[in-house]
């Protein structure tokens, strides 16, 4: 079971839109806490969700989403919508690319619902690591929003480093601060690898992220909207294993190009058996 937070994580929503498609019956919580409120989801209801949002970017209103979840859509009709919306987004101004990319990624994710890659996750110990630091909060998961920000951060970080004579020791590092129930703002972090002499002042932030004994790593290639299909099947892998997700997973850039086609990451999340 997820926190409405982890769940908005692994879904790359936002809490405030969890809250509305509960409200209106779209996307019920697995289970409420009667004493506290608190909304729990599990892994199964990605599926759900990804549908959700693949027909709302098919520009369908959520009355008509739910008739069409309703009816039992199958896959492939839904690949044929998808289709059609992509042909209408490559024809409209630049800026709707971004739209297409993550409609793109939603569908990959349906597509990987019913595949395990087991191959594709290791267990492993993850090292303490020192990282020189910036954060920011944004109001939502989606990578329109994430992706600019975390640019920005790096850019500044940066800066300050080479302004300070520091050279990075290691690749990029993201990770995100999950809200609790109440909370809306996503706290974004990102760092760079310092050595230990290093230390903090008004410019730099130090932190350290420290050993982590049992983790489910999985690696990522290509462009950054295509993660959410790759984190997701981290998420399935984890919850079909018997782990569940202790503490903050952490995405670690392993080969950084301005081609997004040539990137690799690696999203490193912290486990422990249940």
């Amino acid at each position: 079971m997820f926190t409405i937070g982890d769940f908005a994580r692994h879904g790359r929503v936002s809490l405030r839109m969890l809250r509305h498609y509960d409200a209106i019956g779209l996307l019920r919580p697995a289970h409420v806490d009667q004493s506290s409120g608190y909304r729990f989801y599990e892994a199964a209801q990605l599926s759900r969700l990804n549908r959700i949002v693949a027909l709302k970017g098919l520009g369908f209103t959520l009355q008509q989403v739910l008739t069409i979840l309703d009816e039992d859509i199958s896959t492939e009709e839904l690949r044929g919508m998808l289709r059609l919306r992509r042909a209408e987004l490559e024809a409209a101004l630049a800026d709707a690319a971004s739209g297409l990319a993550q409609i793109e990624a939603r569908l990959r994710s349906i597509e990987n619902e019913g595949s395990m890659p087991q191959e594709d996750v290791v267990i492993r110990q993850l090292p303490a690591v020192r990282l020189a630091e910036l954060s920011a909060t944004a109001t939502s998961f989606s990578p329109d929003e994430t992706g600019p920000l975390i640019g920005r951060l790096f850019d500044e970080l940066r800066r300050r480093l080479n302004s300070a004579g520091i050279a990075p020791t290691g690749p990029r590092t993201v990770y995100f601060e999950t809200p609790d129930e109440g909370d809306y703002g996503i706290v974004v972090h990102v760092g760079l690898p310092v050595p230990a002499g290093v230390r903090e002042d008004a410019d730099l932030q130090i932190v350290s992220l420290p050993l982590v004994e049992c983790a489910a790593t999985i690696v990522h290639r290509g462009m950054a909207h295509g993660f959410l299909s790759t984190s997701q099947l981290l998420v399935r892998w984890v919850d079909d294993h018997g782990y569940r997700f202790d503490g903050h997973a952490r995405e670690v850039t392993l080969n950084f190009s301005e081609n997004p086609n040539e990137s690799v990451a690696e999203l490193q999340a912290p486990v422990v058996t249940i």
